[in-house]
């Protein structure tokens, strides 16, 4: 996939954290799965074990650094909404994937609608996104180039709020949440392709793993907020991620020929795990060739889209726990500290540093938990 065509979708604009048993199959070898790659079977050891990821953060996990890190970025992210609630792509304009971002960075940091100190930028964002939502169910901000990944994006952060405020009043604004989040699954579960993806615009002719994985996501967290999802999607899906997968553990960008790259085998990985499957020669070898590849500090990782790969290493480490998370958390907790701006913001040259600084602070913010979709 070429940078400046993978640049265009983003712009266009990503969780099954945890599925009940009778929503998936677990085990089974991807579609092409290295030979050799087979189910971990020696457990880890004790103090590994420990280091499992759950819902409240372990010992070190969450520094003094970080916290000062994060203050920094939410306060530079604030500064960067429009005065119609949306938070824009650069050049690209007003754009409904990083304005879902940027509110699920604030509200991994706890704030949201009436609660926090950024309760009024999450409300705006909220606002813009319910302004958009059409009645066909499609969420995307006008001229939106590629729009099924905003809509991913967008009906991610609908669930999300969703499921973190339902159990207030039964207000007018909670009953439009409902109503578009109904939609935009809806419309998630009419565009899937005959393979079992989705690609850029809401018709079901062609697949890729990069907008299938926001259908995913979309999906996960609206089921965890109550909303029905039909499993044979989910089931169509999974098939498709695993027809993706390469020999060597990576994932290609469609599931005919086509050579492995880091970023979209996170995503590949967190797709599974966002489906329900959660123990698989696929997860075991993605991993590794994600540990082999994009371990910050460890491998000198290609740097095109940095923070979209990261998001998603991110949270298929944390998902799979254990030594992969202890690893992978400080390795990234580093490398993000480090390179943040002195005016709090993470720099992004193609999407724009609204974009960089939500996607580097929902990955600093992982071990917070407060997102439903990051609870086990």
């Amino acid at each position: 996939m070429k940078a400046a065509a993978f640049a265009a979708m983003m712009i266009g604009l990503f969780v099954f954290a945890h599925s009940a048993a009778q929503d998936a199959q677990p085990g089974g070898a991807p579609t092409s799965a290295p030979p050799t790659a087979a189910p971990s079977t020696q457990p880890a050891s004790p103090d590994v074990t420990s280091l499992s990821a759950e819902n409240n953060a372990l010992p070190d996990e969450i520094t003094p650094e970080l916290d000062a890190a994060v203050a920094r970025g939410l306060a530079f992210l604030a500064t960067q909404q429009q005065p119609d609630g949306s938070f824009s792509g650069g050049r690209f304009g007003r754009n409904v994937a990083i304005t879902a971002l940027a509110c699920l960075a604030f509200m991994g940091d706890g704030h949201l609608p009436g609660r926090g100190e950024y309760a009024d930028v999450v409300d705006r964002g909220l606002e813009f996104i319910l302004r958009n939502s059409a009645e066909n169910g499609l969420i995307a901000a006008d001229a939106a180039n590629g729009p099924m990944y905003g809509h991913g994006f967008a009906a991610l952060f609908l669930g999300e709020i969703h499921g973190m405020t339902s159990g207030g009043a039964d207000t007018e604004r909670a009953a439009r949440v409902h109503e578009a989040l109904i939609k935009a699954v809806r419309l998630i579960e009419q565009t899937q392709n005959e393979e079992g993806g989705w690609r850029y615009n809401p018709v079901p002719y062609d697949a890729d793993l990069s907008v299938t994985i926001c259908q995913i996501m979309a999906l996960r967290s609206a089921r965890n907020a109550g909303i029905e999802v039909n499993k044979d999607v989910i089931d169509k899906a999974v098939r498709y991620v695993r027809a993706c997968q390469n020999r060597d553990g990576g994932f290609r960008y469609q599931s005919d020929i086509g050579p492995s790259a880091w970023p979209r085998s996170a995503a590949g990985i967190a797709s599974l795990f966002y489906a329900g499957i959660y123990d698989d020669r696929a997860i075991d070898a993605g991993l590794d060739y994600l540990d082999q590849n994009a371990l910050p500090g460890k491998t000198n990782a290609a740097r095109a889209h940095y923070f979209y790969g990261h998001y998603y290493a991110v949270q298929a480490n944390y998902l799979a726990g254990g030594e992969h998370w202890a690893r992978w958390w400080v390795a990234i907790r580093t490398e993000l500290l480090s390179e943040q701006l002195s005016n709090g913001s993470w720099l992004d040259r193609s999407v724009g540093d609204a974009y960089g600084s939500a996607m580097a602070l929902i990955i600093l913010q992982m071990p917070k938990r407060y997102l439903p979709i990051f609870q086990k």
